[in-house]
């Protein structure tokens, strides 16, 4: 029964951090009076679908991403040929409704006829040649084209994409990345609700045999101050003081039975570990966090997160390991562990995963929001577009060797569990 808690609260924490990232474009780009086509969670094959509006709502087989699929981003629908044979059924208000491309003869209540100017971008008009007798048709402008049994919008030139200004555009891709940061800010401020604030820095365990168990400290004791420095509930001031004096004397006052009693500890290196130990485990009491509190503490976590996620980029060039590079498959496995560790644990992992996503998202790394960006941004300074072509094919060589570097990782992963 764990087991089954712990996989449906990891797919939903990546259901929510999609959702939001992808609601953020759909939102906007309606905003901005762009047809969105499908607003889709997950790759591959449809597992649920269903149309609200103009919008296609699908959630697919590949939980590892999602999309807002707006009229214009791509090749826009079929072009009806001169001289193609269609049929037409017109709406109450005499404009044509559906367009029907194939299998004529069963359409009923229909006009039929060959096709000799069509344009369903700009003036929205058909016309058409019945039996020699020539009639041009006014469109919808939510005419539906039909074929194979499937039925596709037509996307008027004010309802594409690139038809929006530079600002509308901008924001319709950026407000992705921006919902992933207030959904990371809400969570960090959910977590500090649910631990609290802490009060002080109490010691838990004492490992045996090192610098803390030889001077005398005891479970329970409280860390007033080190070298003199006041520690207060910085449980990371400590360990950053003990860490950087490996083989220096430190001077440890400690509360107990409200007394004060100093002890001079001297922090020495573990195997497999980096800087000074002294071999405590600590216990943070808390209470109940403020409303200035747990926005201030979620505002002080966005900030020390997101500078820890770029010294990790940094890390990843200076020192490119694929081993390092974690695919899908460890980020579920990690989620699950965290999940396994209670229902606060996971809600800060799911706020750093929401603004590394975010973050990850707005680097110039073509197909992603950051390089269409970049592309919005050098049509600014040009005062015209980037030639679409060019700009697509950038985006699909990007998408395939991102494509490509997650099918390596996941590779890495599912043969790094095999292996134990």
């Amino acid at each position: 029964m764990e087991m089954v808690q712990v996989v449906f609260l990891t797919v939903l924490m990546f259901f929510v951090l999609v959702t939001v990232h992808e609601w953020g474009h759909y939102y906007f780009a309606k905003r901005a009076g762009i047809l969105v086509r499908e607003f889709a969670i997950g790759f591959g094959p449809k597992l649920f679908s269903y149309k609200r509006n103009e919008t296609q709502f699908t959630l697919r087989l590949l939980p590892f991403g999602g999309y807002a699929r707006m009229a214009g981003e791509d090749p826009e629908i079929i072009e009806i040929g001169a001289g193609q044979t269609i049929a037409v059924r017109l709406g109450q208000d005499n404009k044509v409704k559906n367009i029907y491309l194939d299998a004529l003869d069963t359409r009923r209540n229909v006009i039929r006829g060959e096709a000799q100017y069509t344009d369903l971008e700009n003036n929205l008009q058909i016309r058409l040649d019945v039996d020699g007798d020539v009639t041009t048709y006014e469109v919808h402008p939510q005419a539906m084209l039909i074929r194979g049994g499937q039925q596709t919008q037509i996307a008027p030139k004010d309802r594409q994409f690139g038809s929006k200004t530079v600002a509308q555009r901008s924001i319709a891709i950026f407000a992705g990345p921006v919902m992933n940061f207030l959904l990371a800010f809400v969570l960090f401020a959910v977590h500090l609700q649910m631990v609290g604030v802490p009060v002080e820095v109490r010691i838990g365990d004492v490992s045996p045999n090192m610098p803390a168990q030889e001077a005398g400290l005891q479970k329970g004791d409280i860390v007033e101050s080190i070298n003199g420095e006041k520690i207060g509930a910085d449980y990371q001031k400590m360990i950053t003081m003990t860490s950087e004096s490996k083989g220096e004397a430190m001077k440890w006052s400690i509360v107990r039975d409200n007394q004060t009693i100093d002890f001079t500890l001297t922090p020495r290196s573990m195997e497999g570990q980096e800087g000074g130990k002294v071999g405590i485990t600590p216990q943070m009491p808390s209470r109940s966090a403020t409303i200035g509190e747990t926005i201030t503490g979620a505002g002080t976590a966005m900030v020390s997160t997101t500078k820890a996620i770029f010294i990790g980029f940094k890390q990843l060039i200076n020192q490119f390991n694929m081993d390092d590079i974690g695919g899908p498959v460890r980020t579920f496995e990690m989620t699950g562990q965290i999940a396994k560790q209670g229902i606060e644990y996971l809600t800060y992992w799911a706020a750093i995963l929401s603004l590394y996503l975010g973050i990850f998202n707005l680097l110039p790394i073509p197909a992603l929001d950051g390089s269409r960006l970049v592309f919005l941004g050098v049509e600014a300074l040009r005062g015209k577009p980037v030639d679409p072509g060019r700009e697509g094919m950038v985006h699909f060589v990007g998408f395939a060797m991102l494509f490509l570097l997650m099918i390596v990782v996941t590779y890495n992963d599912i043969l790094r569990l095999i292996s134990g």
